[in-house]
C-alpha cells in the first residue's frame, strides 16, 4: 500500500506525518473526554505537560500574548517534537511508509511558512491594519531594504535551522549504523533524543519571540 501511495508522490515522510496527525488527534479527544475535577490517567498527564508548556510560553511571550496564541505555539512544538521522535523508531528511513518529516525541506519549509503567516496575521491585526509596516521605516526610512530583509530571512533560517539538524542527525545515525552496528547508534540515539527536544523547542521558542515582536510594546508587556 504504501508504495502505491509512493507512486502517486506521496512521500514516507507525508504518510508519518499523517499518522502522527491521526495519533495526537485520538490522544486529544482521549485525554478530553469525561473530565474530571480531580484529573487522573492520561487527562491528568495531559494537563501537566500542556500546563507546563504554558507557563515556559507565558515567562516567553507574557500573560495576554500566550493567552491568545499558545495553541499555535504549543502545537508546533507538540508536532515537530514528534515528528523529530518518528526518526527514533526502528527502521525509519528504510521501510516503506516511515520516514521522519522533518527530515524533509518540505515539510520544515511548510512550518516555517506557517510560522511566518501567523507572524504577519498577528501584527496586522495587533496594529488594526497595514500600519504594522512602519517598523520597516524605523529608525530611519533609508533602512527599509534591510528591515524587509530582517523579516523574509526569518522563515528562511527557520527553515534551514531544523531541517539542516534533522537531515544531518538522521544521516550521520545512518553512517554510524553501517560502520558500527553495536554500540555507537545506541549513544547516537540518546542524542537524538536530546537533539529532537531542542530543535523542537528552538523552532517554536523563536515563533513565540516573532510573535511578541510583532505585536504593539503596550500589548506585549502585559
Amino acid at each position: 500500500m504504501f508504495d502505491t501511495l509512493n507512486e502517486m508522490g506521496i512521500s514516507n515522510g507525508m504518510i508519518t506525518s499523517m499518522g502522527i496527525t491521526i495519533f495526537l488527534c485520538v490522544v486529544a479527544i482521549i485525554a478530553g473526554r469525561n473530565l474530571k475535577l480531580v484529573p487522573s490517567g492520561m487527562q491528568n498527564a495531559v494537563e501537566w505537560a500542556i500546563g507546563s508548556l504554558y507557563n515556559f510560553y507565558e515567562g516567553i511571550m507574557g500573560k495576554e500574548a500566550c493567552k491568545r496564541y499558545f495553541p499555535l505555539v504549543a502545537s508546533l512544538f507538540i508536532y515537530i517534537l514528534f515528528c523529530n521522535y518518528s526518526g527514533l523508531l526502528p527502521g525509519s528511513g528504510h521501510i516503506s511508509g516511515l520516514a521522519p518529516p522533518t527530515a524533509s525541506i518540505n515539510c520544515t519549509m511548510a512550518l516555517a511558512v506557517v510560522a511566518f503567516v501567523s507572524m504577519i496575521a498577528v501584527g496586522i491585526g495587533s496594529h488594526h491594519g497595514l500600519s504594522y509596516f512602519r517598523h520597516w521605516l524605523q529608525p530611519f526610512a533609508f533602512l527599509l531594504p534591510l528591515m524587509m530583509l530582517e523579516d523574509l530571512v526569518k522563515p528562511v533560517s527557520l527553515t534551514l535551522r531544523l531541517y539542516g539538524n534533522v537531515y544531518g542527525e538522521e544521516t550521520i545515525t545512518s553512517v554510524f549504523f553501517d560502520m558500527l552496528p553495536v554500540g555507537l547508534p545506541v549513544i547516537m540515539q540518546a542524542f537524538s533524543v536530546l537533539m529532537g527536544l531542542i530543535q523542537a523547542l528552538v523552532f517554536s521558542l523563536l515563533t513565540a519571540i516573532y510573535i511578541k515582536e510583532a505585536m504593539p510594546e503596550d500589548e506585549e508587556h502585559l
